[in-house]
């Protein structure tokens, strides 16, 4: 095969081999010319083109978060690389894999006029686990270091890193040589330290109020199993969103509903005495106050992550083990006494707050978001996997229990809104065998319409866009919803038609047929095989004054 002829090349995909990477992202340009060569012709590795480097990390990040492996990103020098910084923090913050393998001038070339040349060397900062910076210069190729750093990217927490290679030129020169997998860098298998807690710390939890909080990313089966048979006990409640995977009915599953009826007089009565966490990030802000408001007596963070892990400001302890491990543990060792009946101080009201919906929907249907969603809600495909945009959209689905056998996958590292519909596109094209659905705002849309010039685009994959002509998150939070500069600086009120820009892309817009709700709409839009985005305008000022009615029902009804 011909690859390129430069060695420092031929080291790196020899290592991807070796490691397991087998999709790579490239954005064209010239500098990464040898990597391009070299990937294209190696029937062990798939490329894809992204031609926007922002939506490329994104669309790699949302590979990696379905395949559960590192892949690969392939840019040309200078402001090229700048554009993956949004998709890298949010992998940081996600604990997924991004390997970014940036091309770069010589370094001898550096700040001294030359185009396309800027200090690539470092340029993450913080937001990787590892950089290094490598010249091709003969004699000068830093075997052992490239090694190092592909050893370094297998250990766990896992978080993007970043290769940045110099290179000279030409570029283009090939060479006709062999490169397959060696066997001597296979990976050998993590072994996790054995967890174990003392008779006296497993003895405390035996007569506490004890609270499991589920953050994103939680979905293990075995840990599922483990958290089912641990909230089994009278004094044990778990609350759980539906970014985390980790749904049950008995869990509370919709924590801002279930915070929204809680009496202020009687707030204590809903405080643990031990506030267990595990997994990423939590939407509710509303949990976020009450337990800062609040704080519990212990709070125990369980992850394999060093930051992040101190939400509620007042972390005690902190197990960096598997969470199935520590709640195994906790049912064969941990004894306890059952004589608190917290579980039902939470469950009872969450089963009276969801009893209170129907009656809100019963009446003449308005267009609004919170009524997109609670149609959304009755249709969903069996088994899909549903990306959520930031915002409003990820909120106003915790708002509903989530629905079996749906997976639920958002940005919520950074969430920002500025890579989402890559996202969903990347998850899709790594997962082509099932169903994948997006629901995006409009400003989110916009922001990232560059990810529709992917091709193919996947057809796996249906998006629905909420058109309220503006961030509607905006006019929900308090302050914000307030300002006088509320449309222009924060809303982001525009006049831009979603269809027109869709369209542009060559994507095939559904039309719905008159007088139809959202849900007809909808499911109409579902069995459509050729069309891919559905367009469902909402009234921006009815949105707001919908959700405060709302969580109004729910508490007085």
């Amino acid at each position: 095969m011909e690859f390129s002829n430069k060695p420092v090349v031929q080291k790196i995909i020899q290592e991807c081999l070796n490691h397991g990477i087998k999709h790579i992202v490239f954005s064209p340009g010239s500098r990464n010319a040898p990597f391009a060569i070299s990937f294209d012709v190696h029937p062990d590795f798939e490329t894809h083109v992204i031609h926007d480097e922002r939506a490329a990390a994104f669309y790699a990040l949302g590979m990696s978060q379905t395949l559960q492996q590192t892949v690969a990103l392939c840019c040309t020098s200078g402001s090229a690389v700048l554009n993956y910084f949004p998709a890298i923090s949010e992998a940081f913050y996600r604990e997924q894999r991004l390997l970014v393998l940036s091309a770069d001038r010589p370094k001898r070339l550096i700040n001294k006029g030359h185009g396309q040349t800027i200090m690539q060397h470092e340029v993450f900062g913080k937001h990787v686990k590892q950089s290094l910076s490598v010249e091709d210069i003969s004699g000068k190729i830093h075997h052992k270091s490239i090694t190092d750093f592909f050893v370094k990217m297998q250990e766990p927490p896992f978080r993007p890193m970043h290769l940045n290679i110099h290179l000279e030129e030409p570029l283009y020169g090939i060479t006709d040589i062999h490169i397959e997998k060696e066997k001597v860098y296979e990976k050998e298998e993590i072994k996790e330290k054995a967890l174990s807690l003392s008779k006296d710390v497993l003895q405390s939890f035996g007569d506490q109020k004890i609270l499991v909080l589920c953050g994103q990313g939680s979905r293990n089966s075995i840990l599922k199993s483990a958290l089912v048979d641990f909230n089994k006990n009278s004094n044990v409640v778990v609350l759980n969103e539906n970014t985390s995977g980790m749904n049950d009915s008995s869990f509370v599953n919709c924590i801002d509903r279930a915070l929204n009826s809680i009496d202020t007089k009687n707030e204590k009565r809903f405080v643990p005495d031990i506030l267990i966490t595990i997994g990423g990030a939590i939407v509710s802000k509303r949990i976020k106050s009450f337990f800062i408001k609040h704080p519990p007596k212990k709070h125990i963070a369980i992850n394999l992550s060093n930051i992040g892990i101190d939400l509620f400001l007042r972390l005690d302890v902190h197990y960096e083990c598997d969470p199935a491990a520590f709640f195994t543990l906790l049912n064969n060792k941990a004894t306890l006494l059952n004589n608190k009946n917290f579980k039902a101080t939470w469950n009872q009201l969450d089963y009276l707050v969801k009893d209170r919906i129907p009656s809100f929907f019963n009446g003449a249907q308005t267009n609004t978001d919170l009524e997109v969603f609670h149609a959304l809600y009755h249709i969903l495909p069996e088994s899909c996997t549903i990306h959520l945009g930031n915002s409003s959209v990820v909120r106003y689905m915790q708002l509903f229990d989530p629905v079996p056998n749906v997976h639920y996958e958002c940005n919520r590292g950074t969430s920002g809104i500025d890579g989402c519909t890559s996202t969903a596109i990347g998850s899709a094209i790594a997962n082509s065998e099932e169903k994948h659905i997006f629901i995006s705002g409009d400003i989110s849309f916009i922001y990232d319409s560059n990810a529709l010039w992917t091709d193919p685009f996947p057809k796996n994959l249906k998006i629905i866009v909420l058109d309220n002509q503006g961030g509607g998150i905006f006019k929900i939070i308090d302050g914000s919803k307030s300002s006088k500069q509320l449309e222009r600086y924060f809303e982001a009120k525009h006049n831009a038609n979603v269809s027109d820009i869709a369209e542009g892309f060559g994507l095939r817009i559904y039309s719905p047929k008159k007088n139809k709700d959202y849900q007809e709409q909808m499911i109409d839009f579902f069995q459509d095989e050729k069309s891919q985005i559905l367009v469902l305008k909402t009234d921006s000022s009815e949105n707001p004054k919908a959700l405060n009615r709302f969580f109004k029902h729910l508490k007085n009804a």
